[in-house]
């Protein structure tokens, strides 16, 4: 049997769901990008979502797996999307996302709560904004693919530019009351139980804004977020600091709300 990390091999997940996983790891993609293979057990076409960066083998070895019924966008981060326009010039496959940045072909944008029939499966749209502003989660039979919403490892940073704490720890609550499902992330292994993961997620945020809140006692209403980095993340290692930096803002803009 197949484990992760397994790069440029089809991994089966559940009945429904195997990953392709891209060589591309990284402090923000961990192992590499997940490209999630969706198919239903009598279909002869899959869903990819995510196709991952603009990698040559990684793309190539998508367009060889068959008809591609449909492309599906997780959120805007090239990492997840760099690949599209090489997949689309390979299999012409429709590429479906929530802004028209991404849309090729005549799919036309996502929606939350939209159910997409394709491949022999039925997968629900559901919006889980926070990460970024156009973060989406797919459910698929008894999981759920979450994006970097929520990783195989480790814990997501809120983008600088559109993300929002705020909004991230709703999407999060959305998520757990979803109750035991595999978690299919964007990096990192698959999980077993969503409904435990998000509680985790959720009491760590919770941890890290009790450790900002004392950071802003000790230096400063005023204090940036470097400063509350040095002062709160002595627990993580240096280099990914910048990333911490990112999150400590989120958290700061959240608790100045």
């Amino acid at each position: 049997m197949t484990t992760h990390p397994a790069y440029g091999v089809l991994r089966p997940v559940t009945e429904s769901a195997s990953v392709l996983l891209c060589d591309n790891p990284g402090v923000m993609t961990l192992d590499g990008t997940n490209t999630w293979v969706l198919r239903g057990p009598r279909s002869d076409e899959m869903v990819i979502v995510d196709p991952g960066p603009d990698d040559v083998a990684h793309i190539e070895r998508i367009a060889a797996l068959g008809k591609i019924a449909l492309v599906l966008v997780s959120h805007k981060h090239g990492d997840h999307t760099d690949g599209i326009d090489m997949l689309v010039e390979r299999t012409g496959a429709v590429v479906r996302s929530v802004g028209s940045g991404f849309l090729r072909g005549m799919g036309g944008p996502l929606t939350d709560g939209e159910v997409i029939d394709a491949a022999g499966l039925r997968i629900t749209v559901m919006a889980t904004p926070g990460h970024t502003a156009d973060s989406l989660s797919f459910l698929v039979d008894d999981a759920v693919l979450t994006a970097d919403t929520v990783l195989g490892r480790g814990t997501t940073v809120i983008d600088d530019e559109d993300g929002s704490l705020a909004a991230y720890l709703e999407s999060l609550r959305r998520l757990q009351g979803l109750g035991r499902r595999t978690v299919l992330p964007g990096h990192g292994p698959d999980l077993a139980d969503l409904a435990q993961i998000t509680a985790g997620y959720l009491a760590h945020r919770e941890e890290r804004l009790e450790q900002v809140r004392g950071a802003l006692r000790l230096l400063g209403e005023d204090a940036t977020a470097k400063q509350v980095v040095a002062h709160v993340y002595t627990d993580v290692d240096e280099k990914l600091w910048p990333a911490a930096e990112k999150s400590t803002q989120a958290q700061l803009d959240y608790l100045r709300g």
